[in-house]
């Protein structure tokens, strides 16, 4: 009978561990299971993004984030991760790294004009580098790029881990709108995060100066910063709107990319890319 219940308390402490590592094994399996799910549920489809773009006669996608949330909102989350020619989206960068090197001073640098016709009548004068900005002088920026440099463009362009090429000299004032660099809209709104959240390389008079240039609007309920973006590829347009909204200290990020399906009409592209975004901001609640 003693032989019997010692062999009965060895059985017990046995098997104490293997029970222990068991149950051990299942709450980790269960915790693992469990943030799987918070990642997988981190991204909302809204059909009424789709509607704001379908009475608009476009294709394309919003793409909102919510920083408090870690939630991400889109009605095609595919398009979302797909990438396009930056346009001038660009101007973001581009003045950044302006700021970096020394090309440009401050919100104050001077393009002076030379008289020669330029696309849009609004580009025929001398801007500061803020009215540059403000009606996206792609001959101002193309100035930047230039004097940047192909070398310390590529350089750039690497440390601040934006787009997916390097840059060749002969594009060196055109790869934003034309050519094979891409970004999609979730990298914009991740670039925008590091931007705000001052994860980027950049010195704080270069975040600070950048901070001001880039609002579009300040009132008592939020402050809205972005920029636009139109380039024309193979015939298409494409349209962007990429920015932030600042509201009772929370952030949220947006980024459209939009096609008008009739590509002969596109009177009405220019006010659209902005005015989509900001109805799906309202939409979610955020203006």
């Amino acid at each position: 009978m003693k032989s019997k219940n010692i062999n009965q308390r060895f059985l017990i402490l046995f098997c104490l561990p293997i029970l222990f590592s068991c149950q051990q094994k299942s709450k980790i399996s269960k915790q693992t299971e469990t943030q799987q799910q918070v990642v997988s549920t981190n991204e909302t489809v809204v059909d009424t993004f789709q509607n704001i773009i379908d009475s608009n006669y476009l294709s394309g996608s919003i793409l909102i984030y919510d920083a408090q949330k870690k939630e991400y909102f889109s009605n095609d989350f595919e398009r979302a991760a797909t990438g396009f020619l930056p346009a001038s989206t660009f101007k973001i960068i581009n003045s950044m790294i302006g700021f970096e090197i020394g090309v440009l001073k401050d919100e104050n640098h001077l393009f002076k004009w030379d008289g020669s016709p330029r696309r849009l009548k609004n580009w025929e004068a001398d801007l500061t580098l803020a009215e540059a900005y403000k009606v996206s002088c792609v001959p101002c920026y193309q100035e930047v790029a230039r004097a940047i440099g192909t070398k310390q463009m590529n350089e750039y362009l690497k440390k601040l881990d934006y787009g997916n090429v390097e840059i060749a000299d002969s594009m060196i004032d055109v790869f934003w709108l034309e050519g094979d660099f891409k970004i999609s809209q979730k990298q914009q709104i991740d670039f925008l995060k590091r931007f705000y959240n001052k994860e980027l390389p950049i010195s704080e008079s270069t975040f600070e100066t950048m901070r001001k240039v880039m609002m579009l609007d300040e009132n008592e309920a939020y402050t809205l910063s972005g920029k636009t973006g139109w380039a024309i590829r193979k015939g298409n347009n494409i349209g962007w709107f990429v920015g932030f909204v600042e509201k009772e200290g929370n952030v949220f990020y947006v980024a459209t990319n939009i096609t008008p399906l009739n590509q002969n009409k596109t009177d009405d592209f220019a006010r659209i890319r902005s005015s989509i975004a900001l109805k799906a901001l309202a939409d979610l609640g955020i203006l």
